[in-house]
């Protein structure tokens, strides 16, 4: 018995395997049967049915697979795709019965006569990769359930008759690519009901449709950072419930109409970076719950309308980059929330109109670049400027007012290029930078390239005499001089480095300003760089430390540019040299590493900096010498103040937008007082309106936007990634890794816990710091870009006086999910 039951045990599994085999074939044969009569229903509902259909009839089921326009899963001999494009149906999409087609990766209707509205049902064919319902005549709102599609890699809901908002969920579409380019079809907003167009951040081209104007309900307008052109004269309507308008970085043209002061809603106008001609005009005013307005980098002209000083909530001002006549009024003064104003590049004249209880909440001025003239209003150090006081390139004339001295907390002084004279108070000095005195030839003081003041008696003709002979003398023996160090220093290899932007217009600003400072010098002080003076390596080259004569100390990154090198890397590495050059001459903060000068020697770049006698941020954080012990809470919250400062400065306040692109802890320095400088701008882009946004990957791992991964476009927000990526790891003590692509699932995560363990946890006031500054830090490390603040937010909200006293609840007990409470 024993052995006969092993005998039909094949036997029993063979029939077992027939059995389901066909039991298989009966569930494919079943599926496709019951998936072609749901598609003969779907084309009986039709008014048109195209010829070319003929193969969906009831004589031809059990050959699906075989229909037109039908393409099967090879496996399971079940529909995978259907593509439908301009075969001229008439029907209602909702007549298609979506849950008999779950394995769908392909749905094409685009160009056909499909109508009614987009079934919630279509959130079911989670497998999608590709949905293209264009040019058709589809109504009413996109289905949050498409939020459920997160495989799709192409979406196409372009030329219907949608309305309503853009749902949320869509963001859940991570696959999707982040630009749809080309012009923006006519019919976009036919109907006129729609609320919300946000395309911005892509590349779509050609004029706005010209329904636009019509759309009376629009809400948010966000077009920025495209190439659209076009007149904008007569593009928009009336628009009472429009509050955000935001046209920045296109090529419009024409001019700003006076339609916009009817829309009186509107709290944000941003349209800087276009050719908008024409005046501003007056019936801006009338916009009362104005709180930003940039119109800088355009072509307006005329003077400037009295009428902004009714603006009492606005906060920005920024009119810089374009050529406005006429005074600055008086009445931008009485603007009490006014924080940051910015008029510079235009042609205004007359005086600064700064008189007491005159502009009470600014921060920062720009006024550079114009036509001024007069003292330098003695009120001025009684404003509240903490980040800029920019009054360069102007007429201004007369002594400093020694209230200056009073804006201790300002980071930027520049007065350079007026016809300023007398004595640089001590102070003054001490507090800012050299170059923000240069260009006034009647100034004198203790900087290195301000004339010392000399004081005494009247001096006789003869003493007149020597006194300018004698400066001359010295100039001659100076150009002498430096002209035998130039010629050791440039030529040897210089011949194939020969690049105009390094050997000709960079070495001789650089080395002017910098005269006291020979190359000669340094090669004595680390002994033709001796190893023993390395103190660091890096991916473009080493670092040593060289201390000079009067015990002044410098870091010089030696570049190598040896001819053994590749092409790609010598040219790399001259791309890099150049751009901190171009980068570090323009930058002017005390959160930046200041650079001193330059060299090309027997075939190596030597770029020479202040030295930063802590090293990185990143040595100091994880050091073995106990480092991270003076690291407390309170040091790492004013490093992170003075890094956001820093970005701040590179995106807002430069002539031209810097973006870094690296900002890692190994490119922040710390000095002996373990303030921040922000360094390493090898990889750093100059952005304007006409530049490419499209650029070779740069960056370090774990610290780039993830949207470079996909686009490689390069605008302010990736640095606002970086950033956040920064902060937290300071506060955290280590890199968050992945926490970043998981914070969903680690909600409940108590913030104690992913606060630096080596450190007791923060109480009372420094404890509120530090939540605002996550709460920051986090919001900076979003996954979209639109969704991060601006620099100038982050720095502004990280140093505000106005941060609540105490915390509502105790910081043992906050978790990641509850931050958004506190920001």
């Amino acid at each position: 018995m024993i052995m006969k039951a092993v005998q039909e045990t094949p036997l029993r599994l063979l029939l077992l395997h027939i059995f389901l085999l066909f039991l298989l074939q009966l569930e494919a044969t079943s599926s496709q049967r019951t998936q072609a009569e749901a598609l003969l229903e779907w084309k009986n509902s039709s008014t048109s049915s195209p010829s070319s259909l003929n193969s969906w009839s009831l004589t031809n089921l059990n050959n699906l697979c075989n229909w037109t326009a039908i393409v099967c899963d090879r496996n399971t001999e079940t529909v995978s795709e259907i593509h439908l494009a301009n075969f001229n149906i008439t029907a209602a999409l909702t007549q298609f019965n979506f849950n008999k087609f779950l394995s769908l990766t392909h749905f094409n209707l685009n160009g056909n006569n499909f109508s009614g509205p987009i079934p919630s049902a279509i959130g079911n064919l989670t497998k999608l990769t590709t949905l293209d319902l264009g040019n058709n005549i589809l109504q009413g709102e996109v289905p949050a359930e498409m939020g459920k599609l997160t495989e799709l890699q192409f979406l196409s809901l372009n030329n219907n008759y949608l309305n309503g908002t853009i749902p949320y969920q869509l963001d859940n579409l991570k696959k999707l690519p982040t630009c749809f380019s080309g012009e923006l079809p006519p019919g976009l907003c036919s109907g006129f009901s729609l609320e919300q167009f946000l395309v911005q951040f892509n590349d779509f081209t050609g004029p706005l449709p010209d329904c636009l104007r019509k759309c009376s309900a629009l809400s948010r307008v966000r077009l920025e950072e495209n190439q659209f052109t076009g007149n904008i004269s007569n593009a928009f309507g009336v628009h009472p419930s429009l509050a955000i308008i935001y046209l920045s970085n296109n090529k419009f043209v024409g001019q700003l109409s006076p339609q916009w002061g009817e829309c009186k809603n509107i709290t944000d106008m941003r349209m800087e970076g276009n050719r908008i001609s024409g005046q501003i005009p007056p019936e801006l005013g009338q916009l009362t719950k104005l709180q930003y307005l940039t119109l800088s980098s355009n072509e307006f002209s005329g003077e400037f309308p009295v009428s902004i000083g009714n603006l009492s909530l606005l906060f920005t001002l920024n009119l810089s980059r374009n050529h406005l006549t006429g005074t600055i009024p008086h009445v931008l003064g009485k603007l009490t929330k006014l924080e940051l104003l910015d008029l510079s590049d235009n042609n205004f004249t007359g005086v600064l109109p700064v008189d007491p209880g005159m502009f009470e909440s600014l921060t920062s001025l720009n006024i550079s670049r114009n036509k001024l003239s007069g003292g330098i209003p003695e009120e001025i150090g009684n404003l509240h400027l903490r980040y800029l006081l920019d009054l360069s390139s102007n007429s201004f004339s007369g002594s400093l007012p020694l209230n200056l001295a009073k804006l201790i907390m300002l980071e930027i002084l520049n007065v350079s290029h007026n016809q300023l004279s007398g004595k640089i108070p001590s102070t003054y000095s001490r507090m800012h930078p050299n170059n923000a005195f240069i260009g006034n030839s009647g100034l004198c003081g203790e900087t290195e390239e301000i004339t010392p003041c000399i004081s005494g008696p009247k001096k006789s003709n003869k003493k007149i005499l020597v006194g300018i002979l004698a400066p001359i003398c010295g100039l001659l023996l100076t150009v002498t001089i430096s002209a035998v160090i130039l010629k050791f220093c440039k030529k040897s290899k210089l011949g194939e480095l020969d690049h105009p932007k390094v050997s000709k217009s960079f070495d001789s600003i650089i080395w002017e300003r910098h005269g006291k400072l020979t190359f000669s010098e340094i090669i004595t002080a680390t002994e033709n760089f001796d190893e023993k003076y390395l103190i660091g390596r890096g991916g473009f080259g080493s670092v040593y430390k060289a201390v000079l004569d009067r015990g002044r100390v410098v870091a010089v990154k030696k570049l190598n540019m040896s001819v053994d090198s590749s092409h790609d890397i010598t040219e790399l590495n001259r791309k890099s040299f150049e751009n901190e050059i171009r980068t570090l001459t323009e930058v002017m903060h005390r959160n930046v590493i200041k650079l001193y000068g330059f060299c090309s020697w027997k075939g190596c770049l030597y770029l020479v900096y202040e030295y930063a006698e802590r090293g990185s941020l990143k040595m100091v954080l994880y050091g073995v010498e106990g480092e991270s012990d003076v690291l407390g809470w309170g040091t790492r919250v004013k490093i992170v103040q003075g890094i956001a400062h820093a970005i701040s400065h590179l995106h807002n306040d430069c002539s031209h937008q810097i973006v870094h692109r690296d900002i890692t802890l190994s490119n922040i320095l710390l000095n002996g007082d373990f303030v921040p400088w922000l360094s390493d701008f090898g990889t750093a882009r100059l952005l304007n309106s006409d530049s490419s946004k499209w650029t070779a990957m740069a960056g370090s791992y774990g610290y780039m936007a993830p949207e470079l991964a996909f686009t490689m476009q390069v605008t302010d927000k990736c640095d606002v990634y970086s950033f956040g990526v920064v902060a937290l790891e300071i506060m955290m003590g280590r890199h968050p890794g992945e926490l970043l692509n998981s914070l969903s699932e680690n909600g409940d995560m108590l913030l104690k816990d992913l606060l630096d363990q080596r450190l007791r946890c923060p109480s009372s006031q420094l404890a509120v710091r530090v939540v605002s500054l996550i709460t920051m830090a986090l919001a900076c490390t979003s996954n979209n870009p639109d969704s991060r603040p601006t620099m100038h937010y982050v720095a502004k909200e990280l140093s505000s006086t106005r941060t609540r006293t105490s915390l509502s609840e105790p910081l043992g007990t906050i978790t990641i999910n509850e931050l958004a409470k506190f920001s």
